[in-house]
C-alpha cells in the first residue's frame, strides 16, 4: 500500500548494530560506482518496466552500479511534441507514465534491481511542467505568468511543450519536496538527478538536500550542472559538461586537434582543484541530449570512440554509460517517438564490461576520496601522449593514451610506474621498466593493473542460497578472529567495524565480489579491549554481529 500524498513520514536512514545506531552518507554505495542511464520506452520493444526487468542480469554482468532512469511520470498531452511526448514534459510528479507500466510494476522493477546489488536514481524535472499538469489547476499561482496572465515557457529556450514553475512561492517548494520524499520513502529510488539544475534557484536545491538527508542520510544527488556553488548547495555529483556536453568540452577539441595531451592535463588538474574530496564528477562520451542532438560517439569521435570511453572510466570522475551504448549504438535515437533499441553482440561490450569491473575491484579508481588522483607519466610525445598513474596501497593502474591521428612510438619517462603489470584486455603480464618504450596505434590506448598480491578474504567455490553472516571465531579473541559470511548474488561488498559508540574503526571489506562464502581474517593490532560491532552489507543485504576483544 502506498503512502498518501498529503501524509509525508519523515524518517532517518540508519544502520542499527545491536542496539547501535549509526549514520551512513552516500560514499557507502557510490565510491566504486559506474552510473548506466536507460530510456525505457527506447530499451524494449514494449517499453515498460517489466520488459526492462530482462535486462538486469545483463547490466549486472556489465559492471553497472547504478541505473538512472530518465523521466517516467506521466507526460502531457497539450502542446506534446511528436507523437508520444517529452519525457522532461511532466503531467504529475506523484504518477507513473501508463506506457511504461504501474505504480506497482515500478515498485517490482526498484526491488529487482535492489536484490541484485544496484541502485536506482530517477531524473527529477523540477523547473518546469506540462502545459495540462495537475498543478495548473489546483496551484496555478505555481507559475511565472506572461502578458495577459498566461502561463509561459522556460525563458530563453524553446521548450514549447513545458511551462515554468515559480520558486519564489514557499508553498511549491514544500510541493516538491514532498513529491521527492515519496519517491524516496515509498518507491525506494536511492538519489535523484536534477534536470535543468541552473534553471532552479540555488536556495531551493539546498532546502531539499537538507529535507532529503534528513529522509535518508545515504541519498544521492547529481546536479544537470557544473558549477561548483552545486557542491555547497549539498549536491554530491555535478556534470562534467567541460569533458563533453552540448558538442563542447575536451573531448571534441582532442579529436578535432584544436587540444592536445598538454590541455588534457590541464584540464585534469583543474578538476582536481575545483572539485576536491567527495565532490563527484560525471564523465561520458554520450547521454540522451547528446545522442539525440548532436550525434552518437562513433559520429562525432570515429576512431577515437573508444579511447574517450576508457578515459572517462580511468580518470578521477565517475562514468557513465548511455543505454545502448554499450553494443555500438549507431543512430540517434528519436526524443519523441517510439524508436526501441537493438541489442547486437557488439565487441566494444566486452571493453566497457572489463572497463567498469576494473573500477569497481581496484581501490585506485574508486570515485572521490576513496580512490586516487591521477599522477601524470611525461613522456617523449608529451603533445600527443596522455599517460597517469593511479596507486592506493598496492592497487595501481597505469592508463597511456595516443591522442594523435597517427601511430606514435615514444617512451615514458622515470620510474614511478615500474612493477608488474596485467593488460586490461589481453590479461598478458608485463614488466614495466624504468624509460619504458611502447607503440600505440592512431587513438590507440593502454590500460594495465599491478599484478594482483595476495588477499586476506578467502572464497570457497560454492554458491549460496541466502545471505548469512556468522558469528566470530573465536570469540573474545585475541590478537586475531576470522569472519565467515555468504551473499547469493554478485555486488559490491563491506565489512566494517565499529566501535561501541557507532564509530568506524576498521573497514576490513570494500570491493565488488561475486556470489560465494567468505572468510576474513581480522587482526586487532590496532584496536583496545573492548565490544565492537561487525556488519556486511552487500546490495540490499544487512546484517551485524557483536565480538568482544580482550586484551
Amino acid at each position: 500500500m502506498y503512502l498518501n500524498r498529503n501524509c509525508i513520514i519523515i524518517i532517518s536512514t540508519l544502520f542499527v548494530l545491536s542496539g547501535t545506531i549509526v549514520a551512513q552518507d552516500h560514499t557507502s554505495w557510490t565510491s566504486k560506482a559506474a552510473l548506466y542511464e536507460a530510456n525505457v520506452r527506447q530499451f524494449t520493444k514494449a517499453g515498460t518496466f517489466t520488459a526492462f526487468r530482462t535486462h538486469l542480469d545483463r547490466l549486472k554482468d556489465l559492471g553497472v552500479s547504478i541505473i538512472w532512469f530518465m523521466p517516467i511520470h506521466p507526460i502531457g498531452s497539450k502542446n506534446r511534441l511528436g507523437s508520444l511526448g517529452s519525457y522532461y514534459s511532466v503531467k504529475d510528479y506523484y504518477g507513473v507514465n501508463p506506457e511504461f507500466g504501474s505504480a506497482s510494476d515500478f515498485r517490482a522493477l526498484v526491488d529487482s534491481i535492489h536484490a541484485k546489488g544496484m541502485y536506482v536514481m530517477i531524473d527529477w524535472v523540477a523547473n518546469h511542467t506540462s502545459w495540462d499538469n495537475v498543478l495548473t489547476v489546483s496551484h496555478p499561482s505555481w507559475y511565472v505568468k506572461g502578458n495577459g496572465g498566461v502561463f509561459v515557457p522556460p525563458a530563453g529556450t524553446n521548450w514549447s511543450d513545458v511551462i515554468q514553475l515559480d520558486y519564489a512561492n514557499d508553498s511549491l517548494r514544500t510541493y516538491m519536496i514532498d513529491a521527492m520524499k515519496y519517491w524516496v520513502m515509498e518507491m525506494k529510488v536511492d538519489g535523484f538527478r536534477y534536470d535543468a539544475a541552473s534553471f532552479v534557484p540555488i536556495s531551493f536545491w539546498t532546502q531539499a538536500a537538507a529535507a532529503l538527508k534528513e529522509v535518508r542520510s545515504d541519498i544521492f544527488l547529481l546536479a544537470e550542472d557544473q558549477g561548483t556553488q552545486y557542491t555547497g548547495a549539498g549536491f554530491h555529483m555535478t556534470f562534467g559538461w567541460n569533458f563533453y556536453g552540448f558538442g563542447g568540452g575536451i573531448l571534441p577539441k582532442l579529436y578535432s586537434g584544436a587540444s592536445n595531451a598538454n590541455d588534457l592535463s590541464a584540464f585534469a588538474a583543474n578538476e582536481h582543484l575545483s572539485y576536491p574530496g567527495n565532490i563527484y564528477r560525471l564523465y561520458f562520451t554520450s547521454n540522451h541530449d547528446e545522442n539525440s542532438w548532436y550525434g552518437t560517439d562513433v559520429e562525432l569521435f570515429g576512431a577515437a570512440a573508444d579511447a574517450f570511453i576508457a578515459l572517462s572510466a580511468t580518470m578521477r570522475g565517475m562514468p557513465l554509460i548511455y543505454g545502448g551504448q554499450e553494443v555500438g549504438l549507431n543512430r540517434r535515437l528519436k526524443f519523441f517517438d517510439k524508436d526501441e533499441i537493438a541489442w547486437p553482440v557488439h565487441p566494444r561490450t566486452a571493453k566497457i564490461r572489463s572497463l567498469l569491473r576494473l573500477k569497481s575491484r581496484n581501490s585506485a579508481l574508486w570515485n572521490g576520496s576513496n580512490g586516487a588522483e591521477p599522477a601524470r607519466i611525461t613522456t617523449t610525445s608529451d603533445l600527443n601522449v596522455y599517460a597517469f598513474l593511479r596507486q592506493k596501497g598496492n592497487d595501481k593502474v597505469l592508463s597511456v593514451f595516443n591522442l594523435s591521428s597517427s601511430s606514435k612510438e615514444f617512451t615514458l619517462t622515470g620510474s614511478a610506474y615500474s612493477g608488474t603489470f596485467k593488460e586490461l584486455y589481453t590479461d598478458s603480464t608485463m614488466e614495466l621498466t624504468p624509460n619504458y618504450t611502447m607503440t600505440l596505434p592512431a587513438w590507440g590506448y593502454m590500460i594495465a593493473e599491478a599484478a594482483a598480491t595476495p588477499s586476506a578474504v578467502k572464497k570457497d567455490r560454492q554458491t549460496p542460497s541466502s545471505f548469512e553472516l556468522m558469528q566470530n571465531y573465536p570469540n573474545p579473541f585475541n590478537p586475531s578472529t576470522s569472519i565467515s559470511y555468504s551473499i547469493p548474488v554478485d555486488g559490491f561488498t563491506t565489512l566494517t567495524v565499529y566501535n561501541f559508540i557507532g564509530q568506524k574503526v576498521v573497514s576490513v571489506v570494500s570491493e565488488f565480489q561475486e556470489a560465494g562464502n567468505y572468510t576474513v581474517r581480522l587482526d586487532s593490532k590496532d584496536l583496545s579491549s573492548g565490544v565492537y560491532f561487525y556488519q556486511v552489507r552487500n546490495g540490499s543485504f544487512s546484517a551485524s554481529k557483536k565480538m568482544i576483544l580482550l586484551k
